[in-house]
């Protein structure tokens, strides 16, 4: 099971997906892969803890200042060969 929320930004709206404990999947409107990486249904749940936490995370980074990915637990979702580049 997969839940979204969205984030207004200064680079446009951006979608937050997780998985319930981990960001999954993170995507501004109108670029071209836009979700495609989530092959279930994704709920909407905007109170969901790691949401809530990534949406934090971002109000600091677009503030200026410079949190830590560390600060954030991810398990991006995608084919063997995107999680093979994502490792190096």
């Amino acid at each position: 099971m997969y839940y979204s929320t969205t984030y207004s930004s200064p680079v446009g709206t951006i979608t937050l997906a997780c998985d319930g404990n981990n960001l999954v999947g993170l995507w501004i409107e109108g670029q071209k892969y836009h979700g495609n990486t989530i092959f279930e249904n994704i709920i909407d749940n905007v109170d969901l803890p790691i949401l809530v936490t990534a949406k934090r995370w971002l109000n600091r980074y677009f503030a200026g200042k410079k949190p830590d990915i560390s600060e954030l637990p991810l398990a991006p979702a995608g084919s063997k060969f995107r999680q093979e580049v994502w490792n190096i």
